[in-house]
């Protein structure tokens, strides 16, 4: 009973269905009308008045719509289902991307498209929105601000043609600033309105009595349409209504002057103003200007200013006495559709550091207008110099800071007698002899970067002569001001102090032995390039040989094994000679040397001693700036000395030392072979044992020291050779030492045998051991001599 009312409800609700009134359908020919997605009941039944494309009547089986991705081929890449010739909904799932032409099938035919019976456009609703100046419709406001005493309108534009009734038309929802929302706005009915693919306005949008504040608008289908609530609405605009009908604002509020700022001036929709810098009673180049060739100014010349204000026409408001006769203080502007215009103004290091009045002017009423402040200022100076303060005069110095009062920075040096301004820093000789651009080159001039910074490699090396070693401050200057003029000007100070430049030089030995090599190594302070080595000795002159000085202010001069081998031995000075801040004043042609002031001299014909005097002398010249430094050295022939060895237990471990005059670090070949080194006979065990390797002169104490660990292992007893060879030196030395038999170290060991009638006798057993006889040599005599001085010895103890 229950199943058969529900039977009966289900029954009742498909009755009902049936006669409720369905939306209203629209009827589609297939000769390529255009269909939209989100329409509903797309209905192909046939009617006596639509025919399809090919001049027949449609059947009335049209089951499905067909796209081709290439219609030659046939390529099928879309579906659309049209059961009994009727779509109930074309959804965006059924046309996914794939739209444009679509053919028409009917009776289940699937072949190619000539057995289409006709075809349709399909494609998406598109509705677009905009809101534009109604005196103006190009211009739009969309995302701009307007004042009241603009017209609005609204722009609908849509690609829905062939639509018909109340599913073919819009409403525009106009959302307040306060957040309501209404379809009448600016007395505008905003409902109802027809979308057939042309252009639909609504106008005139009068905001006079419009709140002032944010408005955002949307075309929407309204429920009545098949596209109601699927997302094809238009996208938003907004637009903001002010109140003030003139006004004027700047991005900044303080600018330090050789920067910019911009003013934004809002008022009518393209209208013109008359924009100016209040009077301040300035120089004209103090002004800030606007910066030349923006949009929207019209006129910023002084002239055009000074001929109409006051005199009619658009000027006749305008008063003169409130105006500077400046270029680009003053402006006719005009704003955009928006109402507004944004306009820069530039400053440079002339322009006053004082807060300055803008005034936006209504050209037509007096009373309308507005004004921003902006205050210019002065910039920053600073300077920095690298490394510690202290510098030798030569270096290089880096300079470095920042300035954000003017495009360059201007450098000048002060110190002891260098005149009250001081002098170019570049360039000590030039004296700083005034103020502003005309005495520019008194100044070394650097230029700073837009990041503000500004960076100067100083180069002191034409220092030394004109100033000493001392201290000194450098002065850094947005303008040119000398340091009696700096009291309006922004600066700074950094303070340095200056060395003489000066060198130290050594020997890698104060003795060096014939072969080996010889480095003569220093520092040269201040920067040069390089320095000169002099060598004297007997019949041997080394004169101004360069010796490259790296960035650390080392240097390094070498003798070669080759170069010092055949030198004679003695003693040879040598003079390390650095050119200081002007160069080498005492050079070298051949044997001569020459030196500002002096007679050339002839170093060839003196004695070693007696050249390098000479050298000396040139060197101590006042003429002459070059500083210098003296060593000497012993050149010696080779020597290897063997400190006493004395006799060595065999298998014992000892070591061989000695000394020598050759250099530290020099390779020393060292062999120990015995004395009666043969090949050894069959008979024997073995041969007699060796050692040999390869030493290194170590730093002594006064002399230099090596030393040989000699494992003795294998050793028989006899005399043993050592043998010392430097290659570098082409050197020997030669030592002999005994290895004796090891001294005992135990007692002969006896065995007790108890008898058994109680007598205790022990009895010594002594075991000997027999060594293979051997043919006599050096080891064997001495061996025979030694058990000769035992014997002696026990026959005289008993």
């Amino acid at each position: 009973m229950k199943s058969m009312t529900k039977l009966m409800v289900v029954a009742m609700v498909l009755a009902a269905a049936l006669v409720v009134a369905p939306a209203a359908a629209r009827t589609i020919d297939t000769n390529g009308t255009t269909i939209y997605v989100g329409e509903e009941n797309v209905n192909f039944a046939p009617n006596s008045t639509i025919v399809n494309g090919f001049g027949a009547f449609v059947p009335t089986n049209v089951d499905r719509l067909v796209h081709y991705s290439d219609p030659s081929a046939g390529a099928v890449d879309n579906t659309i289902l049209a059961a009994s010739g009727n779509i109930t909904e074309l959804t965006r799932s059924a046309v996914g991307t794939t739209t444009g032409t679509y053919y028409v099938f009917a009776g289940g035919d699937t072949g190619s498209r000539n057995n289409a019976v006709g075809s349709v456009n399909i494609q998406y609703p598109e509705a677009t929105l905009d809101v534009v100046l109604n005196t103006s419709r190009q211009d739009s406001v969309n995302g701009k601000s307007v004042t009241r005493d603009n017209e609005l309108a609204f722009k609908l534009t849509n690609n829905l043609n062939g639509l018909k009734g109340t599913g073919a038309q819009m409403q525009i929802e106009v959302t307040l600033p306060g957040g309501g929302v209404t379809t009448t706005f600016g007395n505008a009915p905003l409902k109802n309105i027809d979308v057939n693919g042309t252009t639909a306005w609504k106008y005139p949008i009068v905001l006079t009595n419009a709140e002032a504040g944010t408005y955002t608008a949307v075309a929407k289908w309204p429920s009545g349409s098949d596209f109601y609530g699927k997302g094809f609405d238009s996208k938003a605009v907004t637009f903001e209504v002010l109140t003030k009908k003139l006004a004027i604002s700047a991005n900044k509020d303080t600018v330090v002057r050789g920067n910019s700022f911009s003013v934004t001036v809002t008022g009518e929709s393209k209208a013109e103003y008359y924009l100016f810098v209040k009077n301040a009673t300035l120089a004209g180049y103090q002004y800030p200007v606007l910066a030349p060739g923006q949009n929207g100014v019209t006129n910023s010349t002084a002239a055009y200013f000074a001929a109409n204000e006051g005199v009619g026409g658009k000027l006749v408001n305008v008063t003169a006495s409130t105006v500077p006769r400046v270029d680009g203080a003053q402006a006719l502007i005009e704003t955009n559709a928006a109402g507004t215009r944004t306009l820069q103004f530039n400053t440079n290091t002339s322009t006053d550091d004082r807060q300055f009045t803008i005034r936006i002017q209504d050209l037509m009423d007096k009373s309308t207008y507005d004004e921003v402040k902006v205050k210019v200022e002065k910039g920053e100076v600073t300077i920095t110099a690298s490394g510690t303060g202290v510098y030798y005069i030569g270096e290089e110095i880096t300079l470095s800071g920042t300035n954000t009062d003017s495009d360059y920075v201007y450098l000048f040096l002060t110190g002891p007698n260098l005149g009250t301004n001081g002098v170019k820093l570049a360039d000590a000789k030039t004296k700083v002899l005034g103020s502003g651009l005309a005495y520019r080159d008194n100044y070394t001039v650097e230029s700073v970067e837009t990041d503000d910074t500004w960076s100067y490699k100083w180069d002191t090396s034409s220092l030394g002569q004109v100033i000493d070693a001392g201290g000194y401050t450098i002065y850094a200057v947005a303008e040119p001001r000398t340091k009696d003029d700096l009291s309006d000007v922004k600066y700074a100070t950094a303070s340095v102090t200056l060395k003489s430049a000066f060198i130290t030089a050594t020997t890698s030995g104060a003795t060096v032995a014939k072969g080996d090599k010889l480095l003569i190594t220093g520092t040269a302070q201040g920067n040069p390039d390089n320095v000169y080595v002099w060598i004297f000795g007997k019949n041997y002159r080394a004169l101004a040989k360069s010796a490259s000085v790296e960035s650390d202010g080392s240097f390094e001069y070498k003798l070669e094994s080759g170069d010092t081998k055949d030198l004679t031995a003695g003693q040879y000075f040598v003079v390390v000679q650095h050119p200081m801040t002007n160069g080498y004043g005492v050079t070298a042609s051949g044997t001569t040397i020459n030196a500002p002031g002096m007679t050339a001299v002839d170093l060839a014909t003196l004695q070693a001693s007696d050249a390098a005097t000479a050298l000396v002398n040139a060197l101590d010249s006042p003429n002459v700036d070059d500083t210098y430094t003296k060593l000497t050295f012993v050149i010696e022939e080779p020597q290897i000395f063997i400190d006493p060895i004395g006799d060595k237990e065999a298998g014992s471990k000892f070591t061989i030392s000695g000394t020598t005059n050759l250099a530290v670090g020099d390779k020393l070949i060292i062999d120990v072979t015995s004395a009666a080194f043969q090949p050894s006979k069959k008979t024997e065990t073995s041969g007699f044992a060796s050692a040999s390797g390869t030493v290194t002169v170590e730093k002594g104490d006064g002399t230099n020291k090596w030393s040989f660990e000699v494992d003795a292992t294998g050793f028989k007893p006899d005399q043993y050779i050592v043998k010392i060879e430097s290659v570098e030196t082409d050197t020997t030395q030669t030592a002999n030492f005994n290895v004796v038999e090891p001294k005992p170290t135990t007692q002969p060991t006896g065995t007790v045998t108890t008898q058994p009638t109680g007598t205790a006798t022990t009895a010594t057993t002594t075991t000997t051991t027999t060594t293979p006889t051997q043919s006599p040599g050096f080891g064997a005599l001495v061996a025979l001599a030694g058990l000769g001085a035992v014997a002696f010895l026990v026959l005289r103890r008993n």
